[in-house]
């Protein structure tokens, strides 16, 4: 049967004009199955609510690539407990099929295309979590300290991103971003901004006054803006994706539905071999694989992988919820590109921001509250064991001590809707509260320290127990983690060669 892509219709709840290319896009990453449906948005109330206000115009796309992951052409995984180990024996296996476990498998398999290769997935689709819970947003690296490894595989990664994107034609926006100063007090710390960015190495920043923000967002109020022309938009969750055709292409196997328990010593570690499958990565399902090497880039579970292979239990993952709204699609045109508020240093948050998609529609926020569940998208997603996790955290209670207005006040605004109207009437006075519906949510996970600190940047560890000369562990991969996820690839690939002589 021929490849069919359905664009026109979800379920019988109104039409929506599409990207063709986008849709063209979705099938080519998956060419042995007929997209001939459109999947409901998981969340009933999201898609009644949208549906009835706004039509079906911003559900179409998203929802397609939902068909897309949960398509995945990816093994299952579920191993009979009595499989010989032979069956299952690799040189590399890679735990995580989010954005950067997908790139990381790619760059090592490509680097050493005579090593056999494996990604454990925990979910029954890649991309399930983080990846393709997010703004979708390619950083230009603005923001972040000089020196540190945001900063730097940020910048490299975009340039990277926007060639592989280009390369594999994958859809996306170069729409740009301004970080808008509303008042005298923000337009001061335009400066500093500006300052990093320079430092950074990103190109293209300029600071604009209020003729050329207008120039640039017609709808925009504000004073002075930083402007980031090469800041964009893509769907991360399809990037994810062409991460793992180029992996399976060069050989590469993906395991879906194996939720990794524990790491251990084979007898073959007695035997000081340097090509010995000496690792046990062990499922929950009963499940087993051997390797010579692991890598883990568990994101919301990093903290637990890590700690399986005897590592700190810091730095400490603490979810937190980031909630949407949804700009009425009649107003979409008000938004060109990005649009942000200047941070305020006080709050570890960027704040509400508008983002346009890639589907069309306009996302609003996002705000940020704790999560009940290390994968909990709404509050009737609770997890007891993850709740007192964070909950018995000292790093947590203090954080939560030192910034309890601020989240009170994000408590308030995620029952309230109405509560971030005033922000976003900051910047564009014109929208009004029927303009605004709850939105999709997203889990970032926030890695702390006992102190209740929140780690910047970028953190790799192997620990110093029996396993630290055979397995590195992602352990701190936040946003810009998805723009970053090429660069970030390379470096555990360096990493692993200077460690492991691999």
């Amino acid at each position: 049967m021929g490849r069919k892509v359905l664009i026109g219709r979800t379920f019988g709840i109104g039409t929506f004009i599409g990207s063709r290319s986008y849709a063209d896009e979705v099938e080519g990453v998956h060419p042995n199955i007929e997209v001939s449906r459109i999947k409901k948005d998981p969340d009933p109330s999201i898609q009644r609510n949208l549906a009835n206000k706004f039509g079906a115009a911003t559900l179409g796309l998203r929802n397609l690539r939902g068909l897309l992951l949960s398509q995945n052409t990816t093994k299952d995984a579920r191993f009979s407990s009595t499989s010989t180990a032979a069956q299952n024996k690799f040189d590399v296996v890679i735990v995580g099929g989010g954005i950067v476990g997908m790139a990381t498998a790619r760059e090592l398999i490509m680097k050493h295309p005579n090593m056999t290769f494996a990604v454990l997935e925990k979910e029954p689709n890649l991309a399930a979590h983080q990846s393709g819970h997010n703004s979708g947003v390619i950083h230009a690296g603005i923001y972040y300290t000089p020196g540190t490894l945001k900063a730097k595989l940020c910048v490299e990664g975009f340039l990277m991103s926007y060639k592989y994107f280009d390369e594999k034609k994958i859809p996306y926006k170069r729409c740009g971003k301004l970080i808008v100063a509303t008042n005298s007090d923000e337009v001061k710390k335009l400066d500093e901004i500006m300052r990093k960015g320079v430092e950074n190495k990103v190109p293209g920043l300029e600071i604009v006054d209020a003729a050329k923000i207008k120039e640039i967002e017609p709808y925009c109020r504000g004073l002075k803006a930083v402007w980031s022309p090469n800041t964009g938009i893509v769907d991360w969750g399809l990037v994810t994706n062409y991460y793992a055709k180029d992996f399976k292409e060069l050989g590469g196997q993906i395991f879906n539905n194996f939720p990794v328990s524990g790491f251990s010593e084979t007898a073959e570690s007695s035997n000081n071999d340097e090509n010995s499958h000496c690792i046990r990565v062990t499922g929950a399902k009963g499940q087993e694989v051997r390797a010579q090497y692991v890598v883990t880039c568990g994101g919301l579970q990093s903290d637990r992988l890590a700690q399986m292979s005897g590592c700190s239990i810091e730095p400490k993952i603490v979810p937190f919820r980031g909630e949407y709204l949804l700009l009425n699609p009649a107003k979409n045109h008000m938004v060109n590109g990005n649009i942000y508020p200047v941070p305020d240093p006080r709050f570890p948050f960027l704040g509400v921001h508008f983002t346009p998609r890639m589907d069309g529609s306009v996302w609003l926020g996002p705000n940020a509250i704790l999560a009940f569940k290390r994968e909990g998208y709404g509050y009737t997603d609770v997890n007891l064991t993850d709740l007192l996790d964070a909950i018995r955290f000292k790093g947590f209670r203090k954080l939560a001590l030192k910034y309890v207005g601020f989240g009170v006040s994000e408590v308030v605004k995620s029952i309230f809707i109405s509560k971030q109207l005033k922000e976003l009437q900051k910047f564009i006075p014109d929208i009004d509260a029927s303009d605004i519906r709850r939105g999709p949510s997203g889990v970032r996970a926030q890695a702390m320290d006992s102190n209740g600190n929140l780690v910047e940047d970028f953190v790799f560890d192997s620990g110093s127990g029996p396993l630290s000369k055979r397995i590195l562990h992602c352990r701190n991969a936040p946003s810009p983690g998805a723009t970053s996820s090429l660069a970030i690839a390379k470096v555990i690939a360096d990493k692993m060669k200077n460690q492991f002589n691999f």
